[in-house]
């Protein structure tokens, strides 16, 4: 569960998500991760309705402030009169909500990190991994297992993207080694946890073992 879930949706509540999307995207935007002002982050606030803040679109996530998070529902779309800036959701929001859903993560986080992309680019099938020590960070054994992130191909309607998503998910690849990470390929990739730390952590050793896999090759 988020530490944002468990009450009401007050202002407090949002201003604490805000704080804290601001931060993480800060820290992505220093490394490179999220240029301009591409990727996005969100925690999931509530469960039944599904809601979701959602990091503004069209700005630059290395200067983020609190207020610029935009609460949506379970298509991805803004939800008027239930707090939030009235800015635009990012159009990635859509896929953000259907990760949400599926695997009741608590936080996500997109960004375009350059082995993600490339590694999706040359293998679209999905990125097979085994024997590498940082595996137990997806939770997942260092040796004697086979483990793939899966790819799906790149679109601009995340609906679509989603259902690629979700049947992967829900027939996971490899007999059943799924990871909390996706690939979009040519894009970038999403990680999710019960948080936003654990979602950083999944996303920073999800990135790093693909730094490994394309250096195998």
């Amino acid at each position: 569960m988020s530490v944002f879930e468990g009450g009401p949706v007050t202002e407090e509540v949002l201003a604490r998500a805000g704080s804290s999307l601001a931060a993480e995207s800060a820290r992505f935007a220093a490394r490179g991760w999220m240029p301009g002002t591409a990727g996005n982050l969100s925690v999931t606030l509530r469960r039944d309705p599904l809601r979701l803040a959602v990091t503004a679109s069209g700005l630059d996530k290395g200067e983020l402030t609190p207020a610029d998070i935009v609460v949506v529902d379970s298509d991805g779309a803004g939800v008027r009169g239930e707090g939030g800036s009235e800015q635009r959701p990012s159009a990635e929001a859509g896929l953000h909500a259907r990760i949400a859903g599926v695997t009741g993560a608590a936080a996500i986080i997109h960004v375009h990190a350059l082995a993600a992309v490339t590694a999706g680019h040359l293998w679209p099938d999905g990125v097979v991994l085994r024997d590498l020590e940082m595996l137990k960070g997806l939770g997942h054994s260092a040796h004697g297992e086979t483990v793939t992130i899966p790819v799906i191909a790149n679109g601009q309607d995340m609906a679509l993207l989603g259902d690629a998503f979700e049947a992967l998910y829900v027939r996971p690849v490899c007999g059943g080694n799924d990871v909390p990470a996706l690939i979009v390929a040519d894009h970038g990739i999403y990680a999710w946890g019960t948080d936003l730390r654990q979602a950083r952590w999944h996303l920073e050793l999800a990135e790093a073992l693909l730094q490994i896999a394309l250096a195998r090759r």
